[in-house]
């Protein structure tokens, strides 16, 4: 199969079962896409497959073939953070981290729609549905919420701001 993983064309030789986190983890050692419940539910193997959030626990590497692939080492050049990582930062948001990667990604994903001037959550209660995919066992939820709306904030007002300079 050929994939193209943060930019990077890669071909590889892939089981059918060999699922995309197992792919990205093992045979391209991007480790920062977690495995937590293999199962869909918690949301810590979180990626974008051509623009669109998915569970890489779920899919299967091979159904990667010929698409794009961006994960959290993809967001951001080696050694900076991407705004929605230092949105996150900034607010508090990590605790032990290991949810993070997904949550990025998640938020990732919503910053891109609102910076292309498509539909994102604006409210708090439609960040927290947006989210709910994603399991946090160690905080309660609320500065991953303030450094999600900051993100989504901050893309929207990009957005506006080159919509406007274009008329």
């Amino acid at each position: 199969m050929t994939v193209t993983v943060n930019g990077a064309v890669r071909t590889a030789t892939v089981e059918p079962r060999r699922t995309l986190a197992d792919f990205l983890r093992q045979d391209l050692g991007l480790t920062a896409t977690h495995l937590g419940c293999e199962h869909g539910v918690c949301g810590a193997c979180t990626v974008l497959l051509d623009g669109d959030t998915v569970r890489s626990c779920l899919a299967l590497a091979v159904h990667a073939d010929g698409h794009e692939v961006t994960t959290v080492e993809g967001i951001a050049e080696p050694g900076e953070m991407h705004p929605v990582q230092s949105a996150l930062w900034e607010s508090g948001a990590f605790q032990c981290g290991f949810c993070t990667p997904g949550f990025v990604m998640t938020i990732y994903g919503l910053e891109q729609d609102a910076r292309a001037g498509r539909p994102c959550p604006r409210s708090r209660t439609e960040i927290r549905e947006e989210l709910s995919g994603n399991i946090c066992r160690c905080s309660g939820y609320q500065a991953i919420v303030d450094g999600a709306e900051a993100a989504l904030t901050a893309a929207t007002a990009t957005a506006t701001t080159t919509t406007e300079g274009a008329r």
